[in-house]
C-alpha cells in the first residue's frame, strides 16, 4: 500500500492526546499550577534545608578541628599536659558533637526533594554531591572516629601506670579494624560522587573531603595493624630484645645512611629499657652467618656487604640489612634478637619535638632543631679525633634514646610522643624488621618495613651509595625526572634523567669530611665526591642507552627482587652537577611509576610527567 500521512506511526496517538487536552482544558491549568507549586515547594525545601545542612556541616567541621587539636596537643608544658583525663573528655565530647551535627546534616539532605533533585539530568550533580558529603561525614563521625578516640584515651590515661595498657590495646584491635574498613568504604563513596559539576564550590567541598579521607585511610589502617602487633612486639607474652641501629646520612647507603652507633632495646609487658650501647667499630670483627641468595651476592659482593658493617646496608631493601645486623649481633654477643629497628637524625628530631630536649654527659643540649646538624655536620668540626667524635655521637644517641624512653613512661607526654612516632613512621624515617614471620609479613607490606616491592607495577628507584668514604652527602642534592615518550611494538619508551649536585662549600670543611678512602683513578680536589648511582627499573624493562653528561657510559647491570638494576660509578666534583640519563623500554602500561625515596639529608625532588596511553595485555 502506498505511503500516506495517515499511516505515520504514532500520528493517531498524538491526535488522541491533543483531543484529550482540548476536552480537559479547564482541568489542565489547575494541574499545571499544582505541578508548578510542587516544584517551587521542592526548591524552597532544598534551599532551606540546604542552608541548615550547611550550618550543621560547618559545626561538624569545627568539632573535628577541636578533636584533632585535643588529640595532638603537645605535652611539653605542665599546663598543657596537666590533665590527660580532661583532654580525653574533650576529645569524646568533640566526637559526640561532630556525630550529632553530621547526622542532622544527613537527615536534612535525605528527603524526597533532595533525592529527586540529585537524579535530574545535567543539573543534579551538585545535589548528589551535597547529599553524599553529608552521608559520608555522618558515617565517618558516627562509626569510624569513636573507637579511635576510645583507644587513644586508653593509651594516654595514667590510671594503669607508666606503661602502655597492652591488653587494652589488643582489645581495641577489632574496633580499629572496623573503623579502618569504615574509612575505606567512606572514601570509596566520596570518590564516586560527581566532580566537575556546574557549581564549583560544591566541587571544592568534595575534593576537600576526599583529600582528608586519602590522608586518614592509611592512618586508620596503620592504627589497626599497630593494635594487632604492638602487644606482642612490646613483650606482652615475654621479654623481647631488639637491635637499634642509628644511620648517618652524611655518608649515603641504600637504606639511608651508614650504620653507626647501636643499642640493645628490651621490652617486657610494655616496659622498655636500653641495656647496651656500642659504636660501629665494635662490630668490625663480627662475622655474620647469613645467606641472602646469589642475586644479593652478585649485586653487593664488591663491597662485601655481609661481612663489612659500614657496607651492610648498600641495598635499599631494609630486611637484607636487618638480617645482616641481627646475624652480626649474634656472632658478636651470642644473643638472638627478636627484631631490628633503625632510625636516622631526622627521626630523632621528630621524636624529640614531642619528648623534649636531651643533654649529653658533657652538657651539650640535643634538641629537635639541632640534632640533624649536630650529628651530620657540626660534630666533624667539634672533634678532629675520630675516637672522640664517635664517643660523642654515641653519647648523643644514648641521651636522645633515654629521653624518648622517659617520655614514653610519662602519661602527660605520651599523646605527643605517639603522634610524633606516627609522623616519623609515616615519613619513612624509621624502619623495622621482625624475626617473627607473622609480624614480618605485616611490616613488609607497609612503608615501616622498608621493603623493595616485588611485582610488575611501574617503578623508578634512584639509589646512591657513597663510594669515596667521604661525609659529603650532607650536601648532596638529587633530582629525578621520569617521562614516557610513547609506545612502540616493544613496549613503553621511557626516559629517566637523574641530576646529582655536590653543594659542599669550597672552604672550611674538616679533612675527615672530605678525605677520600678510595683509590681514585684520577686527580681529585678537596670536596670532590664519588658515588655509586643505581637505577632500579620496572620489572621486565630493558636499557637501550645510558649517558653521563651526554656521553655514553658503561653500566654494571644487575637484578634485585625482580627489578633490573643499572649502576654507574660517578665522580661529582665540588660545586658541580652530573646528569645520568637512561633510555629504557618497559612493559606496556598507562600507570605512573612508584618512586623510591631514599632517605638522605636533602630530600629527593622527583617529577613524573603526564603519561600517554600505552596499554598491553594484562594491564
Amino acid at each position: 500500500m502506498p505511503w500516506t500521512p495517515r499511516t505515520l506511526p504514532g500520528r493517531s496517538a498524538l491526535g488522541a492526546v491533543a483531543g484529550l487536552v482540548r476536552r480537559n482544558r479547564r482541568l489542565l491549568k489547575p494541574l499545571l499550577w499544582v505541578i508548578g507549586g510542587l516544584l517551587l515547594l521542592g526548591l524552597g525545601w532544598i534551599a532551606v534545608t540546604g542552608l541548615y545542612a550547611r550550618g550543621e556541616l560547618v559545626a561538624a567541621r569545627s568539632d573535628l578541628t577541636a578533636l584533632r587539636t585535643s588529640m595532638t596537643s603537645l605535652g611539653g608544658s605542665a599546663p598543657a599536659a596537666k590533665d590527660a583525663g580532661s583532654r580525653d573528655r574533650q576529645a569524646r565530647d568533640a566526637t559526640r558533637s561532630a556525630a550529632n551535627h553530621a547526622r542532622r546534616a544527613h537527615w536534612l539532605t535525605s528527603g524526597p526533594a533532595w533525592y529527586t533533585a540529585a537524579r535530574l539530568p545535567w543539573i543534579g550533580g551538585p545535589f548528589e554531591t551535597v547529599r553524599g558529603t553529608a552521608g559520608a561525614l555522618d558515617r565517618l563521625a558516627g562509626r569510624a572516629l569513636p573507637p579511635v578516640v576510645r583507644t587513644v584515651g586508653r593509651l594516654t590515661a595514667d590510671a594503669r601506670g607508666s606503661h602502655l595498657d597492652l591488653s587494652g590495646l589488643r582489645d581495641a584491635a577489632p574496633d580499629l579494624e572496623r573503623a579502618a574498613h569504615e574509612v575505606t568504604a567512606v572514601r570509596a563513596l566520596a570518590a564516586g560522587l560527581p566532580r566537575g559539576t556546574w557549581l564549583p564550590p560544591v566541587d571544592r567541598v568534595r575534593d576537600q573531603l576526599l583529600g582528608g579521607l586519602d590522608r586518614m585511610a592509611p592512618v586508620m589502617e596503620n592504627a589497626a595493624v599497630g593494635a594487632r602487633l604492638l602487644p606482642g612486639i612490646l613483650g606482652e607474652d615475654g621479654t623481647r630484645r631488639y637491635l637499634l641501629v642509628f644511620q648517618n646520612p652524611a655518608e649515603a647507603r641504600g637504606t639511608g645512611g651508614m650504620p653507626g652507633a647501636y643499642a640493645v632495646l628490651t621490652a617486657k609487658k610494655g616496659e622498655l629499657a636500653l641495656t647496651e650501647f656500642g659504636r660501629d667499630t665494635d662490630m668490625a670483627d663480627a662475622r655474620p652467618k647469613v645467606d641472602l641468595g646469589a642475586e644479593f651476592t652478585a649485586m653487593y659482593a664488591r663491597g662485601d656487604a655481609v661481612h663489612t658493617w659500614p657496607n651492610s646496608n648498600m641495598s635499599p631493601h631494609f630486611p637484607y640489612a636487618a638480617r645482616i645486623w641481627s646475624a652480626a649481633w649474634l656472632a658478636k654477643s651470642g644473643q638472638r634478637v627478636d627484631g631490628v629497628l633503625s632510625l636516622d637524625p631526622a627521626a630523632l628530631s621528630g621524636l624529640l619535638a614531642a619528648a623534649g630536649p636531651a643533654r649529653t654527659t658533657d652538657g651539650t643540649l640535643v634538641t629537635a632543631h639541632n640534632v640533624v646538624d649536630l650529628t651530620e655536620r657540626t660534630n666533624y668540626a667539634m672533634y678532629r679525633d675520630p675516637v672522640r667524635r664517635k664517643a660523642f655521637l654515641l653519647d648523643v644517641a644514648r641521651a636522645a634514646a633515654g629521653r624518648l624512653l622517659s617520655a614514653a613512661e610519662d602519661p602527660r607526654r605520651r599523646p605527643a610522643l605517639l603522634l610524633g612516632l606516627y609522623q616519623v613512621l609515616h615519613g619513612g624515617e624509621m624502619t623495622a624488621w621482625s624475626a617473627h614471620a607473622t609480624e614480618q609479613r605485616e611490616l613488609a607490606a607497609r612503608p615501616l618495613g622498608g621493603s623493595l616491592p616485588q611485582g610488575h607495577e611501574p617503578y623508578a628507584g634512584l639509589v646512591v651509595n657513597n663510594a669515596g668514604g667521604t661525609k659529603l652527602d650532607y650536601y648532596l642534592d638529587r633530582t629525578l625526572e621520569w617521562s614516557s615518550e610513547g609506545c612502540s611494538e616493544a613496549g613503553r619508551e621511557v626516559t629517566v634523567k637523574a641530576v646529582l649536585t655536590n653543594r659542599a662549600p669550597a672552604k672550611g670543611l674538616p679533612s675527615y669530611v672530605t678525605d677520600r678512602l678510595d683509590e681514585a683513578t684520577r686527580t681529585t680536589r678537596h670536596g670532590d665526591n664519588r658515588l655509586l648511582v643505581s637505577y632500579f627499573a620496572t620489572a621486565g624493562a630493558e636499557l637501550s642507552e645510558a649517558t653521563v653528561d651526554g656521553k655514553s657510559t658503561v653500566t654494571s647491570p644487575g637484578a634485585e627482587r625482580g627489578h633490573p638494576v643499572y649502576t654507574f660509578d660517578v665522580e661529582v666534583p665540588a660545586g658541580a652537577s652530573r646528569t645520568v640519563t637512561l633510555h629504557l623500554v618497559e612493559p606496556p602500561s598507562d600507570r605512573a611509576p612508584t618512586v623510591l625515596r631514599q632517605r638522605l639529608t636533602r630530600p629527593l625532588r622527583a617529577t613524573v610527567h603526564p603519561l600517554p596511553g600505552c596499554r598491553g595485555k594484562g594491564t
